[in-house]
């Protein structure tokens, strides 16, 4: 069955980076566009990157762009969220989610597979 795994999320002081990473198994992961999503307590799930099928077209949230990159290894199944200049209204929950898709969307309702989330705190 399709797998994703989230990892690398913890506690960082504000202004600190974090990376996290999502391993896919049980699909062919070059055929979806791959997203990252977050959900803080008390708040509705919200978009933050999707990267495309061949990794050359990401685009960002207006809250975290220039701050965080998604990146792409289709030899390695892997997806990356690099999160910079950590920011305490970045804790949230954060997922990845595949997209059978060339581009992905912004919209979590077309995201087939979720990982279980991975927790991410930004402290003062």
């Amino acid at each position: 069955q399709v797998q994703l795994v989230e990892s690398g999320g913890g506690l960082v002081q504000a202004g600190g980076s974090l990376r996290l990473s999502c391993a896919a198994s049980g699909l062919i992961f070059s055929n979806y566009a791959m997203g990252w999503f977050r959900q803080a307590p008390g708040k509705e799930r919200e978009f933050v990157a999707r990267i495309s099928r061949s990794g050359n077209l990401p685009y960002y949230a207006s809250s975290v762009k220039g701050r965080f990159a998604i990146s792409r290894n289709n030899a390695k199944n892997t997806v990356d969220l690099q999160m910079n200049s950590l920011r305490p209204e970045d804790t949230a929950v954060y997922y990845c989610a595949a997209d059978y898709s060339l581009l992905g969307t912004t919209n979590e309702a077309d995201y087939e597979y979720w990982g279980q989330g991975t927790q991410v705190t930004a402290s003062t």
